[in-house]
C-alpha cells in the first residue's frame, strides 16, 4: 500500500517544449545568417588558396575564373616541384623539427613552473609571481637577446629558435589557474601517503590536466611553426619554411628567380599557394585530435583562481 501511495505522490514530469516568439525566430534567423557569412568568408580565401596551387601555367584567365576551374583541368605541378626540391623538404624539415623540440622543451620547462606558483603555501609566492609578470609587461628587447642567444652559443643552431620563447608567461599563467583549481584535498593526501612534490606532479595533478597540457601544448606548436622573425634573426642556414616561403615572396615580387627558379616550371603564384597550403598540413592534422580539449583546457585554465 506504502509503494502505490509513493507512486501517487511521485510528481509527474511531462515533456513540453518551449513555444519561441517572433522575437526568437528573428534572434535565430539572424545568428544563422552571421554563421553562413563567417563560414563563406572563411571557404572563400582557402578554396581560393587551394585552387590556386592546382592552377596549370598555362591558365589565362581570371582568379575568379580560376576558383570555378574544374577538377580535370587541375594541374599538380606546384607540387611536384615542391616535394621534389631539396631545399623546400630540407626547411619541412628543420620546422618539424623545430615544433618538436619546441613543445617538448617548453612543456618540460612550463609545467613544473606553473606547478610551483600554483602552491599556496610556497614561501615567497607572490615575490615569484610578480618576477614572472614583470618580463611579460616590460620587454627587454632584442639587442639584449641576441647578445644573450649568441653568448650562449646558439646563433646558427636551431635551439635558438625556440629557446628564447620556451617559457611563455601568458601560459605559465593560464596552467597556473588551473592547477589552482585543483582540489587540495587531493595533492595533501597525495602528500599524507609519503608523496613527493614530484610525484604528486606526475601522478596527481597531470592525469587530472590532461586538457590544459594538450590546449597549451596547442598554443606553443603553433608559436613554433610559425616563428619567422627569431629564425630570420639566429639563424645563418638551415632555415625552416617560414623563411623558405618569405624568400619565395620576396623573390617573386622583385621578378628575382633565384629561389623561384628552382622549383622548376610551375607558376610563381601556384607554387605560393602550394607552400601556403603545405605549411599547414600539420596543424590541420593535430587540431582535430586536441580540439575537445581545447574550449576545456582554456576556460578552466583562464577562470579558475
Amino acid at each position: 500500500m506504502a509503494v502505490k501511495v509513493q507512486k501517487h505522490l511521485k510528481p509527474q514530469i511531462q515533456n513540453k517544449k518551449v513555444k519561441l516568439t517572433a522575437a526568437d525566430h528573428v534572434f535565430n534567423i539572424c545568428v544563422n545568417a552571421f554563421m553562413v557569412f563567417i563560414l563563406i568568408a572563411i571557404i572563400i580565401p582557402v578554396w581560393s588558396t587551394v585552387t590556386l596551387s592546382f592552377r596549370p601555367a598555362d591558365f589565362l584567365g581570371t582568379n575568379l575564373e580560376g576558383m570555378f576551374l574544374p577538377p580535370w583541368d587541375w594541374s599538380t605541378d606546384a607540387y611536384t616541384a615542391l616535394l621534389g626540391n631539396d631545399g623546400f623538404l630540407d626547411a619541412f624539415l628543420n620546422s618539424f623539427k623545430i615544433l618538436i623540440g619546441g613543445v617538448a622543451c617548453a612543456l618540460i620547462l612550463t609545467v613544473p613552473m606553473a606547478y610551483v606558483l600554483s602552491v599556496q603555501s610556497l614561501p615567497g609566492r607572490k615575490i615569484i609571481n610578480m618576477i614572472v609578470i614583470i618580463p611579460y609587461v616590460f620587454n627587454v628587447g632584442m639587442i639584449p637577446a641576441y647578445l644573450l642567444v649568441k653568448d650562449i652559443g646558439l646563433i646558427g643552431h636551431l635551439p635558438a629558435v625556440f629557446l628564447p620563447g620556451a617559457i611563455s608567461t601568458y601560459n605559465c599563467i593560464i596552467m597556473r589557474q588551473f592547477f589552482v583549481g585543483i582540489p587540495n584535498e587531493l595533492k595533501e593526501s597525495a602528500r599524507i601517503d609519503g608523496c613527493t612534490e614530484l610525484q604528486v606532479l606526475f601522478r596527481i595533478i597531470l592525469p587530472l590536466s590532461k586538457a590544459i597540457v594538450m590546449t597549451i601544448g596547442l598554443y606553443y606548436g603553433v608559436s613554433f611553426w610559425n616563428d619567422f622573425f627569431n629564425a630570420m634573426l639566429y639563424l645563418n642556414d638551415n632555415y625552416p619554411l617560414p623563411i623558405l616561403l618569405r624568400n619565395i615572396l620576396l623573390a617573386s615580387g622583385m621578378n628575382e628567380y633565384v629561389e623561384v627558379s628552382a622549383f622548376g616550371n610551375a607558376p610563381v603564384n601556384a607554387i605560393k599557394a602550394a607552400s601556403v597550403f603545405m605549411s599547414a598540413i600539420p596543424m590541420v592534422i593535430a587540431y582535430p585530435f586536441i580540439q575537445k580539449y581545447f574550449t576545456k583546457g582554456t576556460l578552466l585554465g583562464s577562470v579558475k583562481g
